[in-house]
């Protein structure tokens, strides 16, 4: 019997898979503190960004399927 993994619900969140397989994420120090960002920092911000490739083995693991 072959045991079936989990997606962690807390990675699934915070991760996609593109069809390729490389990991999105979402850019950091956009939560708060925006007042003194610039407007083009705050707008470069909003893009998505790869998963560098130190992070990628253990975001694989919590989303295996």
């Amino acid at each position: 019997m072959k045991l079936k993994l989990k997606t962690r619900s807390s990675a699934a969140k915070r991760y996609q898979k593109t069809k390729t397989g490389k990991i999105i994420r979402r850019q950091a120090f956009t939560g708060h503190i925006l007042e003194k960002k610039s407007p083009t920092r705050k707008r470069n911000l909003r893009q998505k960004s790869l998963v560098s490739r130190g992070d990628l083995k253990p975001i694989y693991l919590m989303l295996p399927n």
